[in-house]
């Protein structure tokens, strides 16, 4: 039985490894942190549940093509509960609140009710909505693979998801701000950009939308953890192995081919290994030198980074009143790192079992303004990282408190989680969250194995822009599929 080692324990790596275990491989997991995720991670403070990764699922849904996968690798299973809370995400704006909901008819009536004087915009918003929603990702195998449980998508699939094809160009041409000044209503204009981010191009945005308007979208009981945990749990009983606080140090190759990787107080041998660990960071510093293949550099070169920090509070008060996610303008607009920002939006997890003690609520605010992370770092260089953590927690439970006046004095827990946190824990580039994807910007296709070395393959979000929890998934499958081929194994699925 050959022996495979994946680095890291996130999403990426533990779907590769349950996949090579079902397919025969004896594997071996290493994960620099105590605890599995990645960046599919949530923590606990003082009985609060803080979510610092998975928002909402793609391929929670039943018949969609990815809740196939996330039940083969276990991270949803038939005592899986997912939460389709309604609605998603509202705006207020001068007085005035605008929903995202669900139900694709409330919705277009809320946005014609709302907004009369955006009729023939919203019609067309609804139209491209429907397209969409429609929107089923294509899951096949690799080509000379052999394979039990081969996927393929029926024809009239494909056939259906045309007319939202035919918008993927127009859209992915400007910002998803853009798209939303076509809105003369300004909450609707507010709304619209914040879905996933005014700077993403507009398709980003449409395929969220879709999403959660064709049943879609939801999310798992327990969050990050729960859905890792199980995953986990799928693993081990196949007989895979992870070794935590067990950071790879390098890959090993000897005359071009692996051997296995150093890891500190030794080395584990491997006949193939596949790293999981953020690209950009593990092309540069797990080789003896940094990796120059030309698609890692189209990959250094074109890589934007998407940058978040997570302000968490819990709060003694019950907000299970108020919609999970919210989004307002600032009376009091307020700078960080050389921006000025107009607008919060934060998570609230009043209505989740398990987040808060009884009566009290876990809010999380994200704040993503383009590349923070030199900021941080010369904070932390010049001695200043926990006085500025502390003066941006300050700043905003201050504009929270401002907004909901039943909120003053009622913080008993807070934290920050800063790009630093992220790199210092799960490794990622510069404590990235995602990738930006542009307007016009072509759509990356990385590939999943080294031409310069035998039996090294890549797998997790980076390779496929601009991230998430769905890229990890189908990346872990893809790197299998080619670690099958390149040793003559089935690859097994169910």
């Amino acid at each position: 039985m050959p022996n495979v080692v994946i680095v890291g324990a996130g999403i990426a790596g533990l779907t590769a490894g349950i996949y090579a275990q079902k397919s025969g491989f004896d594997v071996t997991i290493c994960e620099s942190h105590t605890m599995p995720g990645g960046n599919c991670t949530s923590w606990r403070r003082k009985g609060y549940l803080f979510e610092g990764g998975m928002h909402w699922l793609n391929g929670s849904g039943d018949g969609k093509s990815l809740n196939k996968l996330w039940r083969e690798v276990g991270a949803i299973t038939g005592a899986t509960r997912i939460m389709y809370n309604d609605p998603f995400l509202a705006c207020d704006h001068e007085g005035q609140r605008v929903s995202l909901y669900r139900n694709m008819e409330k919705f277009e009536a809320h946005f014609y009710e709302t907004a009369p004087e955006d009729r023939e915009v919203i019609r067309k918003l609804c139209r491209d909505m429907r397209r969409f929603a429609r929107v089923n990702i294509p899951i096949g195998d690799i080509p000379w693979l052999k394979v039990r449980g081969k996927k393929k998508m029926p024809l009239g699939e494909l056939v259906r998801m045309i007319p939202a094809v035919s918008r993927m160009a127009p859209l992915g041409n400007i910002t998803a701000e853009a798209y939303a000044e076509r809105f003369k209503n300004p909450a609707l204009r507010l709304l619209l950009s914040n879905v996933v981010g005014p700077s993403y191009n507009a398709i980003s945005l449409f395929f969220i939308l879709g999403c959660y308007v064709s049943g879609d979208g939801g999310y798992i009981e327990g969050g990050s953890l729960a859905m890792v945990e199980n995953m986990v749990k799928q693993f081990t009983a196949l007989g895979g192995n992870i070794r935590y606080s067990s950071r790879v140090d390098r890959v090993l190759v000897s005359g071009g081919r692996t051997v296995g990787v150093s890891v500190p107080g030794g080395a584990i041998p491997a006949d193939a290994v596949i790293v999981t660990a953020d690209t950009l960071s593990a092309a540069d510093t797990l080789f003896d030198k940094p990796l120059t293949e030309p698609w890692v550099k189209i990959m250094r070169r074109g890589t934007e980074l998407t940058m978040n920090v997570f302000l968490c509070y819990g709060f003694e008060a019950d907000l299970s009143e108020l919609p999970d996610s919210t989004v307002f303008v600032l009376d009091k607009p307020f700078e960080y790192a050389d921006k000025t920002i107009k607008t919060l939006g934060f998570r609230n997890y009043a209505r989740y079992p398990g987040y808060a003690p009884p009566g009290c609520s876990a809010v999380t605010v994200t704040i993503s303004k383009g590349d923070t992370y030199g900021y941080w770092k010369n904070a932390k260089e010049n001695g200043e990282y926990e006085k500025r953590k502390q003066e941006l927690s300050d700043t905003v439970l201050d504009r929270l408190e401002a907004k909901y006046p039943a909120l003053k004095g009622k913080a008993a827990v807070r934290d920050t989680a800063t790009p630093l946190t992220y790199e210092r824990y799960c490794g990622t580039y510069h404590g990235s969250w995602m990738t930006r994807t542009a307007p016009g910007q072509r759509r990356a296709a990385y590939p999943c194995k080294a031409a310069g070395m035998i039996n090294v393959y890549f797998a997790g979000q980076r390779l496929i822009p601009p991230g998430g929890m769905p890229p990890a998934l189908l990346s872990g499958r893809t790197a299998v599929q080619h670690l099958c081929r390149d040793f003559k194994q089935e690859f097994v699925s169910s």
